[in-house]
Protein backbone atom coordinates (compact mmCIF):
# COMPACT_ATOMS: atom_id res chain seq x y z
CA UNK A 1 0.00 0.00 0.00
CA UNK A 2 1.18 3.34 -1.03
CA UNK A 3 2.09 5.50 2.14
CA UNK A 4 1.78 8.72 -0.26
CA UNK A 5 -1.65 11.09 -0.35
CA UNK A 6 -2.29 10.03 -3.39
CA UNK A 7 -1.87 6.39 -2.16
CA UNK A 8 -4.14 7.08 0.93
CA UNK A 9 -6.46 8.50 -1.29
CA UNK A 10 -6.90 6.02 -3.66
CA UNK A 11 -7.18 3.34 -0.93
CA UNK A 12 -9.38 5.35 1.37
CA UNK A 13 -12.02 5.76 -1.73
CA UNK A 14 -11.69 2.04 -2.94
CA UNK A 15 -12.70 1.06 0.80
CA UNK A 16 -15.72 3.61 0.67
CA UNK A 17 -16.82 2.32 -2.84
CA UNK A 18 -16.55 -1.02 -1.81
CA UNK A 19 -17.76 -0.99 1.69
CA UNK A 20 -20.55 1.59 2.00
CA UNK A 21 -21.19 2.89 -1.36
CA UNK A 22 -20.98 -1.08 -2.75
CA UNK A 23 -19.36 -0.18 -6.68
CA UNK A 24 -16.40 -0.07 -8.19
CA UNK A 25 -16.92 3.07 -10.76
CA UNK A 26 -14.84 5.83 -8.93
CA UNK A 27 -17.04 8.57 -10.82
CA UNK A 28 -19.87 7.30 -7.80
CA UNK A 29 -17.70 9.13 -5.33
CA UNK A 30 -15.91 12.72 -6.46
CA UNK A 31 -13.15 13.40 -3.54
CA UNK A 32 -15.05 16.56 -1.94
CA UNK A 33 -18.75 14.63 -1.75
CA UNK A 34 -20.18 14.74 1.32
CA UNK A 35 -20.00 11.35 3.24
CA UNK A 36 -22.59 12.26 5.71
CA UNK A 37 -24.79 14.68 3.58
CA UNK A 38 -25.36 12.15 0.71
CA UNK A 39 -25.91 9.42 2.85
CA UNK A 40 -23.02 7.17 2.39
CA UNK A 41 -22.06 6.77 6.10
CA UNK A 42 -23.33 6.93 9.59
CA UNK A 43 -21.99 6.09 12.70
CA UNK A 44 -21.39 2.20 12.35
CA UNK A 45 -19.78 3.14 9.31
CA UNK A 46 -17.54 6.02 10.84
CA UNK A 47 -16.65 3.07 13.59
CA UNK A 48 -15.71 0.82 10.41
CA UNK A 49 -14.04 3.40 8.39
CA UNK A 50 -11.65 4.24 11.47
CA UNK A 51 -10.96 0.68 12.11
CA UNK A 52 -9.87 0.50 8.14
CA UNK A 53 -7.62 3.41 8.68
CA UNK A 54 -6.24 2.57 11.96
CA UNK A 55 -5.34 -1.59 10.42
CA UNK A 56 -3.97 -0.22 6.90
CA UNK A 57 -2.12 2.98 8.04
CA UNK A 58 -1.18 2.20 11.21
CA UNK A 59 -3.08 4.88 12.97
CA UNK A 60 -4.83 5.24 16.33
CA UNK A 61 -7.86 7.13 16.10
CA UNK A 62 -8.51 8.77 19.58
CA UNK A 63 -12.27 9.79 20.72
CA UNK A 64 -11.48 13.04 20.00
CA UNK A 65 -10.58 12.90 16.75
CA UNK A 66 -13.71 11.22 15.24
CA UNK A 67 -15.13 14.45 14.30
CA UNK A 68 -17.49 14.86 11.11
CA UNK A 69 -14.93 17.15 9.75
CA UNK A 70 -12.62 14.47 9.90
CA UNK A 71 -14.16 11.76 7.56
CA UNK A 72 -16.75 13.72 6.24
CA UNK A 73 -15.04 13.41 2.33
CA UNK A 74 -12.49 11.54 0.81
CA UNK A 75 -10.22 14.82 0.57
CA UNK A 76 -11.11 14.93 4.39
CA UNK A 77 -9.90 11.59 5.19
CA UNK A 78 -6.71 11.84 3.67
CA UNK A 79 -5.61 15.04 5.19
CA UNK A 80 -7.30 13.27 8.73
CA UNK A 81 -4.63 10.48 8.00
CA UNK A 82 -1.43 12.81 6.50
CA UNK A 83 -2.08 14.89 10.20
CA UNK A 84 -2.11 11.95 11.81
CA UNK A 85 1.27 9.99 10.29
CA UNK A 86 2.95 13.11 10.56
CA UNK A 87 5.92 14.02 13.05
CA UNK A 88 4.37 15.44 16.24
Amino acid sequence: MSNDATGVRSSVRSYILENLLFSSDPNDLPDDASLLDRGIIDSTGVLELVLFLEENFGLQVKASEMLPQNFDSVNAITAFVERARSPA
